[in-house]
């Protein structure tokens, strides 16, 4: 049995992150695609949060296509599953899926949903990049609209309902998950 390579797909504050992080628990490696937005806003100087954020997502996809996020991670990706089992936080586009999945077959999809009111409720107090109820919803037109993320949302090997706020349920629902993987 080979290494598994999973990628977390959903909107903002759906609950990738504890799913990533719950992985990173049980010793997957984790590749953020976000982590090169991140670098680039700080490489530049930029004021960090959301404008700096999609201001650098869009120059990204403008200049390599919707396949941006893959093409910028790859190797990443690469030297990670090589050495281990490897989730990807951050996969958006169908693009990218298909990149993905061309180089690595074995790459499963898990999709986190929750319900807008809840993720705009989670974005208001999260700690790190918190949203208002404005951008959340702005952000939500740009993912949508500009980086096709419903693709991979849509075609998801696997889906987790996650709109009560409760770790251990989450958790459960995960191993269930990696015992079919």
């Amino acid at each position: 049995m080979g290494n598994k390579l999973i990628a977390v797909v959903g909107m903002s504050g759906s609950g990738k992150g504890e799913v990533c992080d719950f992985l990173v628990s049980v010793g997957y490696q984790k590749i953020y695609f976000g982590q090169v937005t991140l670098d680039e806003v700080e490489k530049r100087g930029m004021p960090s949060g959301e404008a700096s954020e999609r201001t650098v997502r869009e120059e990204f996809r403008a200049r390599l296509g919707m396949a941006a996020y893959a093409i910028l991670n790859i190797d990443r990706i690469r030297v990670a599953f090589e050495k281990g089992d490897t989730v990807i936080d951050g996969l958006y586009s169908w693009d990218e899926l298909l990149i993905l999945r061309e180089e690595f077959p074995q790459l499963q999809v898990l999709c986190v949903y929750a319900s807008p009111r809840v993720r705009k409720e989670r974005l208001a107090v999260r700690r790190m990049r918190p949203l208002t109820a404005e951008e959340a919803e702005a952000r939500d037109r740009a993912e949508i609209e500009n980086s096709a993320k419903g693709g991979p949302i849509a075609v998801a090997d696997f889906t987790i309902i996650n709109e009560v706020n409760d770790k251990r349920r989450l958790h459960d629902a995960i191993k269930l998950i990696l015992r079919r993987t």
